[in-house]
């Protein structure tokens, strides 16, 4: 097997478990995104329902995305010619929906319904990190004050 083989194979690989991957990444967080549609998310530090609380804590969640081998082939493609990098919007979609998930089920474990004061925070991780251009995976955490509404 060639080198030009073993890349066209491996080309199609990732595209083939990537794009199976990321449909059910995606069904699941639908999934899970509608079991904890309650609990409320806001920006502010405040909210009408902060007084009556009694008691707060700090949640978060957290989540490593890498993309596949396609995907990163495609996205050297785009970064020579131009244009937007629909594969990295995705892998950020899925990962701030996911960490925002980890967090609010933290929120629920923990007998919360609300949470204030949310921040999300990304940063590119792996061995490409530090290259120019190169991403190899992302990490996204959310964190927020958690409290119960009346």
């Amino acid at each position: 097997m060639g080198v030009s083989s073993l890349f066209l194979t491996l080309l199609v690989l990732g595209f083939i478990f990537g794009t199976l991957g990321e449909k059910m990444h995606f069904q699941s967080l639908k999934q899970r995104e509608e079991k904890y549609k309650n609990i409320i998310l806001s920006s502010t530090k405040t909210h009408e329902f902060v007084e009556n609380s009694h008691h707060a804590t700090l949640v978060t969640g957290h989540v490593v995305v890498a993309l596949d081998y396609f995907k990163r082939f495609a996205s050297i493609i785009v970064n020579i010619t131009g244009g937007r990098v629909f594969s990295f919007e995705s892998l950020i979609d899925r990962g701030r929906r996911e960490a925002v998930i980890r967090m609010k089920e933290q929120a629920y474990r923990n007998g919360f319904n609300s949470i204030i004061n949310v921040r999300i925070e990304t940063s590119n991780i792996g061995s490409s990190a530090h290259k120019k251009g190169g991403m190899s995976s992302i990490e996204v955490m959310a964190y927020g004050t958690a409290l119960n509404r009346s």
